[in-house]
């Protein structure tokens, strides 16, 4: 058998071993390779809004610019950056959008989307939060998902409530729907109608109840957004883009009728169905990196609802 045959036959052996170890992968890890269908779709069953049908320029309007396709485009720099606002406060409902993110070092950068009432209860407010947290080249994004409630996010001693993942996709080289479904009993973070976390409500103590704005933008919390604050925001990286179409804003406005119904988390009712919790602990299995009620460093006094 000459040298060459010798190659061959080596290289057809290792193929043989790959497809085998690829098969035996497989077989015992099928969730991990791709995500799974949720069964429901929630971003599909309400009209999509343009940016102006449904919020208004809260500050930095020199760094946003909506497009003929109603759109919207913000961006930070060493001046400035970028925040909206929904013209409503809503006591439940579904709110989400469609966000492409920045490639490259984006690190102490965060693109938000999230629900406050901080103007109407200063110094006590409740929040629903979803970030981007900004990373340096070769590293994933964070997102990351916290709720504060009556004022646990305003200090002197903040108290969060954050899940926290890597995606299971590149969310700077398309754009990904994003939600959070609140209604009176839970509140449900979807990435592309993936629920990834339920905060139920287990006390009254720990959920919000009281109307909230949506709002969304782009600013520098480089004391610790990336890595704990390790790195920095480099504006010799700017600017920092963040795109934002598709909006969603439906559920009971604070000003609806007290018979206006909450909408729904799945096609039977309010809890998520069977398919859509598998999805979720498929998500939070492979793809979560930090849990608030897990941490050991934390005080959970502070959070009881860790414990019921």
């Amino acid at each position: 058998m000459t040298v060459s045959h010798l190659r061959i036959l080596r290289r057809r052996l290792e193929l043989g071993v790959l497809v085998v170890v690829g098969a035996v992968v497989v077989l015992f890890f099928p969730t991990g390779m791709a995500q799974p269908s949720p069964g429901y779709y929630p971003s599909s069953k309400f009209k999509s809004i343009g940016f102006h049908d449904g919020f208004d320029i809260l500050w930095g309007s020199s760094h946003q610019s909506v497009s003929s396709d109603r759109s919207l485009t913000i961006w930070l720099d060493q001046n400035s950056g970028s925040g909206f606002k929904s013209t409503r406060p809503f006591r439940n409902g579904y709110f989400g959008a469609s966000i492409k993110l920045q490639s490259g070092y984006t690190a102490g950068v965060i693109t938000s989307l999230y629900l406050s009432n901080n103007q109407a209860h200063p110094g006590a407010h409740d929040e629903v939060d979803i970030e981007f947290l900004g990373t340096t080249p070769g590293k994933p994004y964070t997102l990351q998902t916290n709720v504060y409630v009556r004022g646990s996010g305003d200090g002197p001693r903040i108290v969060g409530r954050e899940m926290r993942f890597h995606l299971w996709f590149d969310p700077t080289a398309d754009y990904h729907n994003y939600g959070v479904l609140w209604d009176p009993n839970q509140i449900i973070f979807y990435v592309d109608d993936v629920p990834v976390r339920r905060y139920p409500k287990k006390t009254d103590s720990n959920f919000p109840r009281r109307p909230m704005w949506v709002y969304g933008s782009i600013w520098d919390a480089s004391s610790w957004a990336t890595e704990g604050g390790l790195y920095k925001a480099d504006y010799s990286h700017a600017p920092f883009i963040a795109k934002y179409t598709r909006f969603v804003t439906n559920g009971c406005s604070a000003y609806a009728p007290a018979n206006c119904r909450p909408v729904p988390a799945s096609a039977s009712g309010n809890g998520l169905s069977s398919q859509q919790v598998a999805a979720m602990k498929w998500v939070q299995t492979y793809h979560m990196v930090y849990y608030y009620c897990r941490d050991p460093n934390r005080n959970h006094g502070l959070t009881p609802e860790c414990s019921v």
